[in-house]
């Protein structure tokens, strides 16, 4: 999404070529490879080194009873941070490249500035909630040597926040900015004691 962004804005006269359906196919194959990579290793040494009597017992539906072994966990954590750092520097890359971009192509426009400013904060903030969802494994496996309750709790917080949340940002601002969203929004929300004039919201 990013990058799509940053092709767009940066080199518009490429995006035809560069964002193609063929290309994206290709990134598709490729993120997946590279996310499949953790899921992976830990499966592989899990059925080489799992005990049989392991199938057996009662477990918590985690991702942690496939780990094993320490050094499984080292390699997890290793890969889950290359992944931060990597995509971390690639979004502040395009969002630096695109916000210089934009101020020179606005001009002396300072509300358009402004609102480009606020467009870009907005996504700004949606990808760090994304980039949040790798750290969040790792909080809630050291609550769960806590207390049971509390990471319960945690789960369902990072559930919320950095899983939905993201993905329902966009849609929300965006249909907030139109008229008759946000009437029906406002309607909806007030249980139908506000009644939008319909002449003004066509």
């Amino acid at each position: 999404m990013t990058l799509e962004r940053y092709v767009a804005i940066c080199k518009p006269l490429r995006h035809g070529e560069l964002c193609s359906t063929r290309s994206a196919l290709h990134c598709i194959l490729i993120i997946h490879s590279l996310s499949s990579v953790p899921c992976i290793i830990v499966l592989s040494n899990f059925f080489a080194t799992a005990p049989f009597s392991l199938y057996s017992q009662h477990r918590l539906c985690l991702m942690g009873i496939f780990v094993l072994l320490r050094w499984q966990d080292d390699v997890k954590l290793v890969v889950y941070q290359c992944y931060f750092l990597i995509m971390s520097a690639t979004i502040c890359f395009s969002y630096v490249k695109i916000m210089k971009v934009a101020k020179d192509a606005s001009g002396e426009d300072k509300k358009s500035t402004r609102r480009g400013l606020r467009t870009l904060v907005l996504h700004s903030f949606q990808l760090l909630l994304c980039l949040i969802q790798l750290w969040c494994p790792f909080i809630e496996n050291a609550v769960l040597q806590i207390n049971f309750k509390l990471y319960i709790d945690i789960r369902f917080f990072d559930y919320i926040m950095f899983y939905l949340a993201p993905r329902c940002l966009s849609p929300l601002i965006y249909g907030l900015r139109d008229k008759k969203v946000y009437l029906a929004l406002k309607q909806n929300a007030l249980f139908g004691f506000h009644r939008p004039n319909v002449q003004n919201s066509i």
